[in-house]
């Protein structure tokens, strides 16, 4: 019995030392620029410039559909599934736009490089290109994501957008900021396009 408590005290130990690399690594990945240009209690308005990414657009219907062989199309990229076997860094958040039509999943490219100077993905259904600029109210939650959470936050946000008299054009659309094996201090955003004028 004795032996057995010391085995679970050091596999914790293990998960604890584990989970806080994986946290401290997370938190110096690079991030997507953004300016908060207003905060409401439960959600803010930001201004997202022009950023290059790499996409791969998609017939998933489903955050688990898409997330699992989005992922490995995309990260197949970054780590030398291009033209010169280049290594690229990841950063956060990871783009998800699932709907009726056409489905997406999007890696931000680190702000050192241009669209012309990033090496030719080898899978043709990776797609380097360059966002609009735009305006998006983004609403934060914890946890481990779910079509079930996605569904939950984005009818809150449509809510509370409602309540406030914004207007919004498109998809709602998910933000992931963590790898699957992170199990602490998860970050995760509903996002949608508005129509803000700066006042």
């Amino acid at each position: 019995m004795k032996i057995f408590i010391i085995a679970v005290a050091v596999l914790l130990l293990i998960v604890v030392v584990l989970q806080s690399f994986t946290f401290m690594t997370t938190n110096k990945t690079e991030e997507q620029k953004y300016t908060v240009v207003r905060q409401y209690t439960d959600f803010q308005i930001r201004f997202y410039p022009i950023a290059t990414i790499a996409t791969i657009n998609s017939t998933a219907k489903t955050y688990k559909e898409l997330s699992g062989p989005g992922f490995r199309k995309l990260a197949g990229y970054i780590f030398g599934g291009n033209e010169n076997s280049s290594k690229i860094a990841m950063t956060t958040p990871v783009h998800m736009d699932i709907n009726e039509a056409v489905s997406s999943m999007s890696f931000v490219m680190p702000s050192g490089y241009e669209e012309s100077t990033l090496p030719k993905p080898n899978d043709p259904n990776v797609l380097i290109k360059k966002t609009e600029p735009e305006y998006v109210a983004a609403l934060r939650f914890g946890g481990f994501a779910s079509d079930k959470e996605l569904r939950l936050y984005s009818e809150k946000l449509q809510a509370l957008l409602e309540e406030k008299g914004i207007a919004t054009k498109g998809h709602y659309r998910f933000l992931g900021y963590n790898p699957p094996y992170q199990l602490i201090g998860r970050r995760n955003e509903i996002i949608v396009a508005v129509d803000w004028k700066e006042k």
